[in-house]
């Protein structure tokens, strides 16, 4: 039997710059095409309009107060989310904050959480349960148009989330359940074999915004880490290898 120390391997750099002075080179080195910041949708996909940074008069309560009262909640009330505060836990979380060349030319996007060679490889998922004006169902969010894509409606979708999560039944009562996948390449792009590692580090990143933004508009949230992949993943729609589901919050009010 293995034993636990084996995976203590994951958190190390694993000689990484060793192996650069000895002449491994990246996709990136070698000039490979760089990976798109955003998947693909098709042209007459329908896409929900989202309020814009400059219209927000949510979240505006001081850090230190969100900081205060930082919990993780699996109680929720039973009032929507208004579509300006999706919008606001949206940019919150992946929003765009400008578009550049960094790195040695390549393209990346400046957003509100931080990311190794602004590489950013998640897509952010949502099973709409209680959101005004929003139909119910499974959306993704588009960053760089900021608008969300509709994705399908389907009866008893978040039952099966929760189901898919080890029966945690609370999940259910979210007004939406943010989840995240990643598309490892777009990291493995530039850091190759250590992707792994700043990938976890960086969903993270993403998740505690969360929780600081859902404080600011007196809802709440719960990162969900125990879930079964390939249930979750198909749900989803994705292939469960070059893009796969790693985190999952449901957000409510409280």
């Amino acid at each position: 039997m293995e034993s636990i120390k084996t995976y203590r391997e994951f958190l190390k750099t694993n000689d990484w710059f060793s192996q650069r002075d000895g002449g491994y080179k990246t996709d990136q080195e070698k000039k490979l095409p760089l990976p798109a910041a955003q998947k693909a949708y098709s042209k007459d996909a329908i896409l929900i309009d989202l309020v814009e940074l400059d219209q927000f008069a949510v979240g505006t309560i001081p850090l230190i107060d969100a900081i205060g009262m930082r919990r993780s909640r699996r109680k929720f009330s039973q009032h929507s989310l208004t579509l300006e505060e999706l919008s606001f836990l949206l940019w919150v979380t992946q929003g765009i904050q400008k578009k550049k060349k960094i790195f040695a030319g390549a393209r990346g996007t400046l957003r509100t959480v931080p990311s190794g060679g602004a590489r950013h490889p998640f897509e952010t998922y949502l099973v709409i349960n209680n959101v005004e004006t929003l139909k119910n169902g499974l959306y993704r969010y588009l960053p760089i148009e900021n608008k969300l894509l509709f994705l399908r409606s389907e009866k008893s979708l978040s039952k099966k989330v929760a189901t898919a999560c080890y029966k945690q039944n609370w999940i259910r009562k979210a007004a939406v359940i943010f989840i995240w996948t990643v598309i490892p390449y777009r990291t493995e792009w530039r850091y190759s074999f250590i992707a792994a590692k700043t990938i976890a580090q960086e969903s993270g990143h993403i998740c505690q915004n969360l929780y600081l933004a859902s404080e600011a508009i007196r809802a709440g949230t719960c990162a969900v880490g125990a879930y079964y992949q390939k249930e979750l993943d198909e749900i989803l729609g994705v292939d469960g290898e070059d893009e796969f589901v790693v985190y999952i919050a449901p957000v409510g009010k409280i």
